[in-house]
């Protein structure tokens, strides 16, 4: 059976954005797949569970927060790694992520080497 590199689904609702975390996953030595909102985002988890799902919180549909419950409800993507990568820094957000298991929870603007850093750990 031939060895599949891992992958890294991205959530991010800017297109820009989006392309650009995908050359950083990349970079990080993982397939990119992109999602630019949050039902798009349950649909390729139910249709290939990622290695890491990196994960705005701010979507334009269902927010970040949904889209981590109901990845945690179902059985063949609970024990995915979720890190969160989001303008918002408070303290309830960072809270609501620790509840849903999330890994990581980084800030906009985010430093790149520390993504890659958090990507290599968490994505393999």
């Amino acid at each position: 059976m031939e060895a599949v590199n891992p992958d890294v689904l991205v959530v991010e609702d800017d297109p820009d954005l989006n392309e650009m975390l995908g050359a950083y996953v990349r970079l990080a030595g993982f397939r990119y797949r992109p999602a630019l909102d949050g039902n798009s985002a349950l649909r390729e988890l139910g249709s290939h569970r990622p290695s890491l799902v990196l994960l705005d919180l701010m979507l334009p549909d269902i927010d970040g927060f949904e889209v981590c419950r109901r990845l945690r409800a179902d059985d063949s993507t609970r024990d995915v790694p979720v890190v969160i990568l989001s303008a918002l820094n408070e303290a309830d957000a960072r809270r609501r992520a620790a509840e849903l298991d999330v890994k990581e929870f980084l800030t906009k603007p985010f430093d790149p080497d520390a993504l890659m850093a958090t990507l290599r750990h968490h994505g393999l």
